[in-house]
C-alpha cells in the first residue's frame, strides 16, 4: 500500500508524519531541536543537529507505522518560515540556523523605518520587511559578521535545509522564495529587492525555484542510511509552513480564511490578484497566479506554553508521569473562569505583537481574588484577540465566508468556541492532527502521480469536523473587551519604549 512521509519543523519541534494513500495517519515520531540563545534577541539552532534529530524521527516513524519503507512513494519537508539557514560556497552550513523567533536586527529596522526603505519594499515585494526576515538578518551579518557574509553560497530557509539533507540539491519552492526578495507583481525574483536592501551582490546565492510539488531529486544513500529511507525516493520541493497548515486543513483557497494558532498567530486568505497593504504580506500562493495574504504575529499559543512551564510546572510534571493531559487537568479551572466575570485582560506579547518589537506582555486588572484559572482564561482570550486583530485587518481587503483553525490549542473546545465568539464566526475545526505535516504530504504525492493537484485531498475533512456556531451574547461581550484590550494597548504603546530601557540600565 503506498504511503507518504511528511516531514514538519517548528521552532522546537521536528516531526516525521508518515501517511496512508488515503490521508490516514500512520505514525508519528518527534524529537526536541535545542534553541541557542547565545545573546539577549539572538535564537538560533545548530543546522547539523537540526538534521540528525529530524533523521532519527523518520526512522522511529517508518518502524513504528509497520510497513516497508519501500511503501513510501514520496517525501516532502515544510518548516517555520522567515529566518536564516546559509551555506557556502562548499555547500557547507555557515555558523547556526537563525530562527524566526530572532530579534537582533531591531536598530536596522528602526533605521529603514526613517529611511522609507520599508514603505518601498511593501510596494515592491507585497510586505514589509520585520526583524527576523531574511532582508533584516542578511544585512545584520553583513554589518557585524563581514567575513561570514563573504562566504555565502546559497541562502536558504528551514526546509530547503531539510530538502537538501535529503536530496542533495540546493533549491526552494514559489511560497518560500517569496518571504523577501520577489517582485509582488511578477511573483519573480528581483534585483530591485536585493538592491532596496543593500544586498545587490547575493543574487548568485539565491536557490532556484520549483513548485511546492516538484519533484527535485532523490534520497541520496547518506539520508537514506541515516533516516532508513529507501535510496532514490522521490523528494519534493516542500512548503512554508504556514501555507502547508492552509493546505492541510483544507483551507488554501479563495473564500476561506485559515487560522493557525500555534507559536505565531497566523491567519491567511488566497486571493487572485495582489493585495498591498502594511498589516498583512502578500506573498506567493502555491500556484502560479494566485496570493498568500498572510497577517502574522509571534503572540499566539507560545503564550499559553510559557503560561504552562511558568505556573503549571508541578501539574505538567504529574500529567508527564502518569500520561494525561495537562490541559484536561486544568480544564475544570478554565470552565470555572469562564463562568464568571472578571476585570483581567492579559496582552500576549511576550514574544512579539503587531503593534512591534517593544511591545511587551501585561496582565492588566488583576486583583488579590483572581485565581490561576482567571489567569489562564485572561491568556486564552488575549490570544484570540490578537488574532482577531489580523483578522479583522484582512476583512478590510477580503471576502471570507468560512474560517478553520488549527493548532494545538484548538483541540480544546473551550478554546474553539472562544475563537468563533471573539471572531463572531462559526470556526471548523477538522480532525487533522498533523496539518502542516500533511500539507507536505500532499505536495509528495502529487508530485509521484498519486494525486491530480495539490487541492484533490482524499480525505471528507467535514464529515469529522466540528463546527462552532458564535454565541450572540458573548460576542457582544467580547467585541466589549476586545475595544479596552485595544485602547490599553494604544496607551501603553508610547511606554512601552521606556519600560524595555530598563532592561539596558548599567549597575555599574
Amino acid at each position: 500500500m503506498p504511503s507518504l512521509l511528511g516531514i514538519d519543523n517548528g521552532l522546537t519541534v521536528t516531526k516525521a508524519v508518515l501517511f496512508d494513500v488515503d490521508g490516514t495517519q500512520l505514525s508519528v515520531a518527534r524529537r526536541r531541536v535545542e534553541q541557542l540563545m547565545p545573546r539577549p534577541r539572538f535564537v538560533e539552532r545548530d543546522m547539523a543537529g537540526l538534521w540528525r534529530a529530524t533523521a532519527e524521527a523518520i526512522r522511529e516513524a517508518i518502524a513504528a507505522s509497520g510497513r516497508d519503507a519501500g511503501d513510501i512513494k514520496g517525501v516532502a519537508a515544510t518548516a517555520h518560515g522567515d529566518g536564516l539557514y546559509l551555506l557556502d560556497h562548499d555547500q557547507q552550513p555557515l555558523g547556526p540556523g537563525i530562527l524566526s523567533l530572532d530579534s537582533r536586527t531591531g536598530s536596522i529596522m528602526e533605521r529603514w523605518t526613517r529611511e522609507g526603505v520599508v514603505e518601498k519594499a511593501l510596494a515592491l515585494t507585497g510586505q514589509p520587511p520585520h526583524v527576523s526576515a531574511q532582508s533584516a538578518l542578511l544585512a545584520w551579518i553583513r554589518k557585524h559578521e563581514p567575513e561570514r557574509f563573504g562566504r555565502i553560497g546559497h541562502i536558504l530557509s528551514c526546509k530547503d535545509w531539510l530538502r537538501f539533507c535529503l536530496a542533495g540539491t540546493v533549491g526552494t519552492d514559489r511560497t518560500e522564495a517569496s518571504i523577501a526578495f520577489t517582485d509582488v507583481q511578477t511573483q519573480n525574483y528581483s534585483q530591485e529587492a536585493l538592491d532596496l536592501f543593500g544586498l545587490g551582490e547575493l543574487w548568485h546565492a539565491l536557490p532556484p525555484v520549483s513548485h511546492s510539488a516538484g519533484i527535485i531529486g532523490g534520497v541520496t544513500a547518506e539520508a537514506a542510511r541515516l533516516t532508513g529511507l529507501k535510496e532514490g525516493t522521490p523528494v519534493a520541493a516542500g512548503l512554508h509552513d504556514v501555507t502547508a497548515s492552509s493546505l492541510g486543513i483544507g483551507g488554501h483557497r479563495p473564500g476561506t480564511l485559515a487560522v493557525v494558532a500555534g507559536t505565531y498567530s497566523i491567519n491567511e486568505v488566497v486571493s487572485a490578484e495582489p493585495r498591498i497593504d502594511p498589516r498583512w504580506s502578500c506573498r506567493n500562493a502555491i500556484e502560479p497566479g494566485q496570493w498568500h495574504d498572510m497577517a502574522i504575529s509571534p503572540a499566539s499559543a507560545a503564550n499559553y506554553d510559557w503560561f504552562l512551564d511558568t505556573l503549571c510546572a508541578r501539574e505538567q510534571a504529574a500529567s508527564l508521569a502518569d500520561g494525561s493531559s495537562i490541559h484536561a487537568v486544568l480544564g475544570e479551572e478554565i470552565t470555572a473562569a469562564l463562568a464568571r466575570p472578571s476585570t483581567l485582560i492579559f496582552h500576549p506579547f511576550l514574544f512579539g505583537s503587531p503593534f512591534g518589537d517593544k511591545a511587551s506582555a501585561s496582565f492588566v486588572g488583576l486583583r488579590g481574588w483572581h485565581k490561576r484559572g482567571d489567569m489562564l482564561k485572561a491568556v486564552l482570550e488575549g490570544i484570540a484577540f490578537n488574532h482577531r486583530t489580523h483578522v479583522d485587518a484582512l476583512r478590510d481587503g477580503f471576502s471570507f465566508d468560512e474560517v478553520r483553525l488549527t493548532g494545538g490549542a484548538s483541540r480544546n473546545p473551550a478554546f474553539a468556541q472562544m475563537f468563533a465568539d471573539v471572531l463572531d464566526l462559526p470556526v471548523t475545526v477538522t480532525q487533522t492532527d498533523e496539518a502542516a505535516a500533511f500539507g507536505a504530504a500532499l505536495c509528495a504525492g502529487t508530485g509521484v502521480g498519486l494525486y491530480a493537484s495539490v487541492q484533490h485531498d482524499p480525505r471528507d475533512l467535514l464529515a469529522t469536523a466540528t463546527v462552532y456556531q458564535p454565541d450572540k451574547f458573548r460576542a457582544r461581550e467580547l467585541d466589549r473587551r476586545f475595544s479596552l484590550y485595544n485602547r490599553i494597548a494604544t496607551s501603553l504603546q508610547a511606554l512601552w519604549p521606556d519600560i524595555e530601557s530598563l532592561a539596558e540600565t548599567s549597575h555599574a
